[in-house]
Formats: structure tokens, sequence, C-alpha cells
């Protein structure tokens, strides 16, 4: 996600200038333009790690939004007005970001503000979706079960990364140490070997001499590969951060083999469940598609389901518009098939979303089964071809001893 600075003309004239969070610029113009803003201009903020101090730009994690929405809900439903409940949050919180964006949010909807109006000027804090279904919630006047939903929502998003960051950071500890390992067999063990041998001038075998060629490099050049390495990582960076650097990647990142299947999985499974979180709000099918699209975090991926909007805007069936792009295995298409037919399409897209993150539990169970002693094998691997190399010479002496 990044930070852009957008200048927009309301439907009472004003212009308006916000910040908001999004992939990319075109679906972030379009979801304003589908709420009725006319957009003069679009921009991405650049250098954001300078900016992050002010209020405006400073983003709250999902926890504290958790907590924060759990005890709007429970006072909310013990009917107190919406002043009461935010005064009754603030004298609880602590100071920090959350405090000071609530304190303005108060003192906004304390001039006349809805909720919604009030929480949409501090678009880094509160998430466009998020402050959508508050809205929605208002519309209906159902704000309680919009927040439930939200809520719910937050908690299952929150439980799918948990097991993610868990099933990858044991295989990335691994990686670590074996880089660390090798590098020091290849930088401190192997020269010292090596001085060794070329005291006693021998003949060294091929494999150990283009080892000593290769660390005796490395050491040469070891902070100017660093350079490099750093030079490279930021102009790939650059790169992706563009658009079309951006649609490139994401493209090229469903398109790897078994790990693409992972990314798809994960993107269509946040986007159904954040589908079926809008769709409860009472939110039309098509805004609601238009705000989900974001959280596919894929731009290639956002770009078909613009097609598939177009498609359902001319009168086409959403899970006809879904087959169409292939994003889709095809029993999650079946079983949206059968919540149109059924008229339960919020139940039967919360069920595609639980079936999609079982199956990419399961694989990445797998693929970490499989990781964890494939990292060993190279491992040891390298480190053997290490050694061996650098005792052949001392086999060597030894043979012609015998």
């Amino acid at each position: 996600m990044a930070l852009y600075s957008c200048k927009l003309g309301g439907s009472d004239g004003k212009i308006l200038n916000r910040e908001f969070d999004a992939a990319d610029s075109t679906v972030l113009r379009k979801n304003l333009e589908d709420q009725g803003f006319f957009v003069f201009a679009v921009k991405k903020k650049p250098f954001q790690f300078l900016f992050d101090k002010g209020i405006k730009r400073r983003k709250i994690d999902n926890r504290a939004l958790l907590t924060f929405n759990q005890e709007m809900l429970v006072l909310i439903k013990a009917g107190m007005p919406i002043m009461q409940v935010l005064d009754a949050i603030l004298e609880r919180h602590d100071a920090g970001p959350l405090y000071e964006v609530l304190v303005q949010v108060r003192e906004d909807v304390k001039s006349g503000s809805a909720l919604s109006v009030a929480m949409e000027k501090h678009g880094r804090a509160f998430p466009h979706l998020y402050v959508a279904s508050i809205r929605a919630g208002e519309r209906t006047g159902d704000l309680p079960q919009t927040i439930r939903r939200y809520i719910e929502y937050l908690k299952r998003a929150g439980t799918l990364r948990k097991k993610i960051i868990a099933a990858i950071f044991y295989p990335a500890i691994l990686v670590v140490f074996a880089v660390i390992a090798i590098t020091l067999l290849l930088v401190y063990v192997v020269p010292t070997f090596s001085q060794v041998y070329a005291d006693s001038g021998s003949q060294l075998p091929v494999l150990t001499q283009l080892l000593i060629n290769f660390t005796t490099f490395l050491r040469h050049y070891f902070i100017l590969g660093i350079i490099i390495a750093i030079a490279l990582f930021s102009g790939f960076r650059s790169w992706k951060n563009s658009e079309a650097g951006r649609y490139t990647f994401d493209r090229f990142k469903l398109t790897v083999p078994v790990a693409g299947d992972v990314f798809s999985k994960y993107s269509v499974a946040a986007f159904t469940r954040t589908l079926a979180t809008v769709l409860g709000s009472g939110i039309p099918i098509i805004e609601s598609l238009r705000m989900s699209i974001g959280t596919l975090d894929n731009v290639f991926m956002e770009k078909r389901l613009f097609e598939a909007v177009r498609f359902i805007e001319e009168g086409g069936r959403l899970s006809v518009a879904l087959d169409r792009i292939h994003i889709m295995p095809p029993l999650a298409l079946r079983m949206l098939g059968v919540g149109e037919t059924t008229g339960s399409l919020e139940d039967m897209l919360i069920d595609i979303s639980n079936y999609l993150e079982d199956e990419l539990e399961e694989r990445m169970h797998l693929l970490t089964t499989a990781i964890e002693p494939a990292i060993m094998l190279v491992m040891g691997v390298v480190i053997g071809v290490i050694i061996i190399a650098m005792y052949l010479p001392i086999f060597k002496i030894a043979g012609t001893v015998g």
C-alpha cells in the first residue's frame, strides 16, 4: 500500500484535499469517482518515510482498530449517543496515534459531521473500506451490525496473516543462519587454509584452487559487492513501485510454480471476505465490488476484476464474470453460483473465503514441510563441498607420504 494525495471536488462544490492508502492510483481514482467525487488529481506521496509523523499520515494497526471497534460496539449497543461513545473511549485510551486521531474525529462530530465523514478525513488512520462500511451502517440505521461484521473481518484477516507469518518464519531463520555459516567459512576459515597451502608451495587440486580463487575475489570485492547489491535492490524496488513495474511483477508472482497458487488463493480469499463484509453492510453490488478490489493487493488481478465489474454493469452475473477472468478455482465458482441462485450470496462468499483459507493453510504447511529439509540439504552440500575442497590437499599429501 502507498499513500496518495488527492484533490477532489465534492457534490456541494467544495474542493477537498485528502490522503488515502491504496495499492494503485487507478483503483483509488475509480473508487473515489464511484463515491460521487470529481477527481482533479491523484499523486503518490514521495519519500513517504520522511513524513510519517503527521497525525493524518499515521496508520493505525489492525489490533488497535479492532480494540476500538469492540469498545465502540459495546457502548453503542448500550444505547449511548456517538458523542458519549467517543468521550468514553478517549477516557480509556492513552496518548498515541489513535488517541490523537479520535480527538479530531470527536471535534468534527461535535461540529455536526457524521462519524463516517469525520473519519474519512484521516485516510491514513482509517482504511477506505472501514469508512465506507461505517457510512453504510449510518444509512441503514444498523451501525452495530456493521461494526460487528467489520470486527469479524479484522479477526479473520489477522488470523490468516499470523498463520502465513508463522509458516515462513522458521524457514527464513534457517536461510539466514545458513548464509551466515557459509559466509564465515568463506571469509575466515578458507583463507586460513589457503595461507598454509601457499606457504607449503605444493600444487593444489582444481576444486581447492577454484574455492581459494573465489574466496580471494570475495574478500577483495566484498564491500563493492554490498554496494552493488544495495543499488540493484533500490533500483528493483523503485521499478516495482512504478505502475508498470507493479503490474509486471504482480503478474509474474502468479506464474511462479507452487508459490503463484499461494499468492492467488491469499488474494482471492481476502477479496471474497471483504466483499461479503461490504455487501452485508448494505452497499450495492457494483460499489461493493469496486471497494473490495483494492484488498487483492495485486494490480494484475485488480485490472482483471475491473473487467468483471464492467461485465456485471452490463447485466452479467457475478459467477459468470469471475469465471471469464480465471482468478477463482472451479469449486469456488460453483459455490458462488449456488449463492446467487439461492439468494445467499453473502453467506456463500464467507464459505468460499473459509474454503480458500483452509486450502492456503494446507498448502503453506506442505511447502514449509518440504522447504525445511531442502534448506538443510543445500546447506549440508555447500558446507560439505567447502570442507572437502580444503582437505583434498591434505589427503593428497598423506597419499604421497604413504
